[in-house]
């Protein structure tokens, strides 16, 4: 069986995070979210693979390769103009030949792909929605099912009150190759505006499997910090790099951590940390590779990504924090602060709670 990972999004709700980082790439736990799907695709034995890209392509193919370092055979299919989530696939019907898998690359989960196909197939569907319950139906794209599964009506992002269902599309899709014909060629054209209203219209063989495994759309900067989060409280199986000490703290290879700092909650440092004395981590706090935490510093419930210095006596709360910034001595952000790419906060700044910091320094 083959699939295709939807890889071509911009990641506009993610900014400043996405400013030089492609959607799939930004990082759950120190790995690119489409490496956990990837993984999560050859663990189910699903190891021939084709990506649509568009937005920054090259970052993801410079990481991935050809696929052999992940277990899978890896193909790309660069789009100069995005064509809707079906007008992607349709790009890749020479490729996509047999019942296939469409996931994608942004949304955690540790979904039971196996169980999903098994189900397609007793049904003898053409297409099958892996569907997701959830308690706020208003951001999410609702279906409705009959009895059998058979998908009968669609609501989009309904009020609460005004919602028929509380299953919700994960983007997670099974399609037999005939799904093609109903596709038009060279045309934008979108699975939920479009091709699952007219599978429902034609009375189709049309599915919906609700799944009792995670999943999180990482479509904001809330979802975001939430995925990262429950991997770290184990709600969520995926391939946690590194290894976990006799406190509970995953350790990268190379990570120095002086033996007067303290790591106090769900802890995760990458490649080659430093972490100075006298360092303060507290809560769940998430260090990328080649960071350097210096003396006498604080982070508490923060995620930072890789390359990124904290000088002397800096305080960290809350916040997100991109690869390659400094945070100067004593500089202090509050809660909820966002960082882009290759910022740097003065010496002693304090920067207010909720703040978004693009590609500048702070003045």
């Amino acid at each position: 069986m083959k699939a295709m990972v939807m890889a071509a999004g911009v990641g506009t709700r993610l900014e400043p995070l996405t400013y030089e980082v492609p959607k799939p790439m930004v990082p759950v736990v120190n790995r690119p979210v489409m490496e956990h799907i990837i993984g999560l695709l050859q663990q189910h034995g699903i190891t021939d693979i084709i990506a649509n890209t568009y937005y920054l392509p090259g970052r993801i193919k410079e990481y991935f390769g050809d696929g052999r370092d992940f277990g899978v055979n890896l193909h790309y299919s660069q789009e100069t103009k995005l064509m809707g989530t079906a007008g992607g696939v349709k790009n890749n019907q020479w490729f996509l030949d047999d019942t296939f898998v469409v996931v994608s690359g942004d949304a955690l989960t540790d979904i039971n792909l196996r169980r999903l196909i098994d189900f397609h197939k007793s049904r003898a569907a053409l297409a099958t929605i892996a569907l997701k319950r959830v308690e706020d139906v208003s951001k999410f794209g609702v279906v409705i099912t009959d009895e059998t599964g058979r998908i009968r009506s669609f609501q989009e992002k309904p009020k609460q009150e005004e919602a028929l269902s509380d299953l919700v599309n994960t983007g997670i899709y099974v399609f037999e190759p005939e799904i093609f014909k109903l596709i038009p060629d060279g045309e934008v054209y979108d699975f939920g505006k479009q091709l699952f209203p007219l599978l429902v219209n034609l009375n189709a063989p049309f599915y919906g499997w609700p799944i009792d495994d995670y999943w999180c759309d990482i479509g904001s900067l809330e979802t975001y910090r939430e995925a990262n989060f429950d991997v770290l409280m184990g709600r969520v199986k995926v391939n946690i790099p590194g290894e976990i000490d006799g406190q509970g703290i995953w350790l990268e290879d190379g990570v120095q951590v002086h033996n007067s700092a303290q790591l106090i909650g769900k802890i995760m440092l990458g490649r080659q940390v430093i972490i100075e004395p006298d360092v303060t981590l507290a809560g769940k706090v998430i260090i990328g590779p080649k960071c350097v935490i210096k003396k006498g510093s604080v982070i508490q419930d923060s995620i930072i990504w890789a390359n990124t210095i904290v000088e002397e006596n800096a305080s960290v709360t809350a916040s997100i924090i991109g690869n390659r910034c400094t945070l100067g001595k004593g500089s202090v952000l509050k809660p909820g602060v966002i960082i882009a790419d290759g910022v740097k906060v003065p010496m002693g700044e304090e920067v207010p709670a909720e703040e978004i910091l693009g590609r500048k320094t702070v003045i």
